[in-house]
């Protein structure tokens, strides 16, 4: 039913799907096989979505532990994860809550994609297309269509010529290749279109389409350290915040505690790894400030070379 292929970098906040669509991957087959009975886990994505920057992030921090992508269609999502083909999955939203959990991770665009023949090709690259402007046009709405499930949909439906209308095409592969004999154009998300390319079709973004929304999505009941270090990846938390398997043990963080003071290098990467962490590491660091300077303790720091104590200066004022 799934087939494991090659991955080709996520797209994150500010990312041009155009750029990522055409990064090399590594193969699957380049990931260790390491011992049978070790874990591994596997992380299922739909068509157009692009896990390859998070599954690298894995590797650094889990090498031990094997990642396989594996490619199923929108439809199949649910059912792989729910036979264990899959532990967690890059899918479209929305999902069912009751069963699944998800963290939502971005939304896609939606584009009009026509003939290269077609009188909407005459605009420039940028330029966006409105709904109104493709109202007079046939649009086919493929079987495996992921934006217009509850909503209406531009345009006219594409009929016969005795004014029937026909079936939905079953695939956005048949869609876009029927578009490029210009009997009609199609809405899809973004990362499809590029996915779908060929050189006698075209697009442009559509200013009032619907968006796609894309998330990681996993079985409620099965929540692990593995799946809690994914969601630390995709939400972007270091090392030490995670909270999944590659966490560092209360142990460690303890001993961590209690230890000798950092050295000033070590002081600087802490901080820095504060202010990455979000607006409460700045907060953070400025109110240890504060607190440092009031206690006079070891953490206060003289503003000048050579500064006194403001009790020698009072006393060497009394004597003048």
């Amino acid at each position: 039913m799934s087939q494991p292929v090659p991955d080709v970098g996520p797209p994150a906040p500010g990312d041009d799907l155009d750029d990522l669509a055409d990064v090399p991957a590594p193969a699957e087959a380049d990931a260790p096989a390491g011992d049978p009975g070790a874990p591994r886990f596997r992380l299922a994505y739909v068509p157009g979505a692009t896990p390859g920057k998070w599954a690298s992030v894995w590797r650094e921090r889990l090498p031990d532990v094997p990642l396989d992508l594996v490619q199923v269609e929108s439809a199949d999502v649910v059912a792989a994860l729910a036979a264990g083909d899959a532990d967690a999955a890059i899918g479209r939203l929305p999902v069912d809550k009751d069963v699944f959990s998800a963290i939502p991770l971005y939304e896609e665009a939606s584009v009009v994609c026509f003939s290269r023949d077609h009188l909407l090709a005459a605009l420039a690259d940028d330029e966006a297309v409105a709904a109104a402007d493709i109202a007079q046009d046939p649009v086919w709405v493929p079987g495996d269509d992921v934006l217009f499930a509850g909503r209406p949909v531009p345009g006219v439906v594409p009929a016969d010529p005795d004014g029937n209308p026909l079936d939905r095409l079953p695939t956005t592969a048949d869609v876009v290749a029927t578009v490029a004999a210009n009997v009609g154009v199609a809405v899809l998300p973004m990362s499809l279109a590029r996915l779908h390319r060929r050189k006698d079709v075209t697009y442009r973004p559509l200013s009032d389409g619907p968006t796609a929304p894309v998330g990681l999505v996993w079985p409620i009941d099965r929540t692990t350290d593995l799946v809690e270090e994914l969601i630390g990846i995709v939400r972007g938390r270091t090392v030490n915040s995670s909270r999944g398997r590659g966490a560092p043990s209360a142990g460690r963080a303890q001993d961590g505690a209690s230890g000798d003071a950092p050295t000033a290098k070590t002081g600087r990467s802490g901080v820095k790894n504060q202010v990455k962490g979000g607006p409460g590491g700045a907060k953070s660091r400025s109110a240890a400030g504060r607190g440092g300077a009031k206690s006079g303790g070891r953490g206060a720091v003289p503003r000048g070379k050579g500064a006194r104590p403001a009790s020698n200066k009072k006393k060497k004022g009394k004597g003048r």
